[in-house]
């Protein structure tokens, strides 16, 4: 698996790694993603502003 960066501190299981070995040979369009509910703006506000929280604490130290 070459494009996915795998994290040692959270190892995945044989059948995990078999799945995203699975995924990772398919095109975007041929993955279903119709469950995965869309994200709101109000969500997408939260993310930003954590960021920039964690941006000035990185800057200040």
């Amino acid at each position: 698996m070459t494009g996915l960066e795998i994290s040692k501190e959270f190892p995945f299981t044989a059948e995990e790694l078999e799945c995203l070995a699975t995924l990772e040979k398919m095109s975007y369009d041929e993955i279903d993603l119709s469950d995965i509910p869309e994200t709101t703006p109000e969500e997408w506000e939260r993310v930003r502003q954590r960021r920039l929280r964690k941006q000035k604490l990185k800057n200040a130290g």
